[in-house]
Formats: C-alpha cells, structure tokens, sequence
C-alpha cells in the first residue's frame, strides 16, 4: 500500500513541477534560462529508488513533456532516461548523506541532459550550432539546479530515505556492509 502511494506521490510530484515550472519560473529566470526541476526530480528518483525505476519514470515523464510542450517525440525521454541511469549509479557508488557529492551529481546531470538534448536537436532538426549561447544557458541553468538542490537537499534527504526503505526494503544496510 505505501508503495502505491509513493508512486502517486512522484505522478503528483511530477505535475506539481510542470506547472511549478511553466507558471513560476517563466517569472523568474536569470537572463532568460529557467531551471530544469524535471531533472532533479529524476535524480533524486534516481538517487534513491535506483536505476530501473528512474529510467522508467524518465521514460514516462518525458513523453508527458513532449507531448505536452515538445517538438518531437523522444528526446527529452531519452535525455531524463539518461539522468534517471547517472543518480542510479551514483546511488550504488556514493553517499547521499554527503551534500557536495549531491551537487555534484546534479550538476553533472544537468549538463548531461542538456548537452545530449542539444545534441539530438542539431541531429533531428538540423538546427544551426550556436556554441557560446548554449554554454551560457547551460552554465546558468546549471547554477541554477545547484541552488534549488542546496535549498531542497534536506527535505529531499529526508523524504527520499522513506521512500528508498520501503521500495528497496532490506537490503539497504547489506551494500554498505
């Protein structure tokens, strides 16, 4: 039953940061560049529920954006996919008591979803490289998750520990041991 209920909570997560997003942070970006809440959210799924249940959230979460406000099809599924795959990793390899490894994880997330989807964009859309401009909006939507992450860490730590004992059951003290 309580996993039931997480999986409701992450579907109701997920729409709470779409419109979190698409009302709230058209309002307040730096120089035009919004955060990206999808991929901290598929990160911490990630981070804490591992890598098969973050890549299918991924998975499903960006066909719902795709469909919602996408060109096509696929890419952004494909690119929180591949965010859902890194906090799984990073799941099994580090601590997530430690705050600057989480940043770290989120920044590097961030970039890897936003290079891979600059990247299947020129593949799709033929679209013409604009270098500077996207390393400016990468770098400051990469500072950009940094500070929600700092911000959020706690409560996140604290819901994610729940939610990572009762998916994961058990075996959570065994890998450490």
């Amino acid at each position: 039953m309580k996993k039931i209920l997480i999986h409701m909570f992450l579907i109701l997560a997920f729409i709470f940061i779409y419109l979190l997003q698409s009302i709230f942070f058209t309002n307040f970006t730096i120089a035009g560049v919004k955060p990206n809440l999808f991929v901290i959210l598929i990160l911490f799924i990630g981070l804490y529920t591992g890598r098969s249940i973050a890549t299918i959230y991924g998975i499903l979460y960006g066909i719902l954006i795709d469909l919602w406000i996408g060109k096509s099809i696929g890419i952004t599924s494909v690119c929180l996919a591949l965010v859902g795959i890194v906090g799984g990793v990073f799941d099994k390899n580090f601590s997530k008591d430690n705050r600057l490894i989480i940043v770290f994880v989120g920044a590097l997330s961030t970039i890897i979803y936003e290079v891979t989807v600059y990247v299947l964009q020129i593949i799709v859309f033929d679209i013409n490289i604009e270098v500077l401009s996207f390393i400016k909006i990468l770098l400051l939507e990469t500072i950009y998750n940094i500070f929600i992450i700092i911000i959020l860490y706690p409560l996140i730590r604290n819901f994610g520990y729940e939610v990572e004992s009762e998916i994961k059951g058990d075996k959570i003290l065994t890998r450490y041991f």
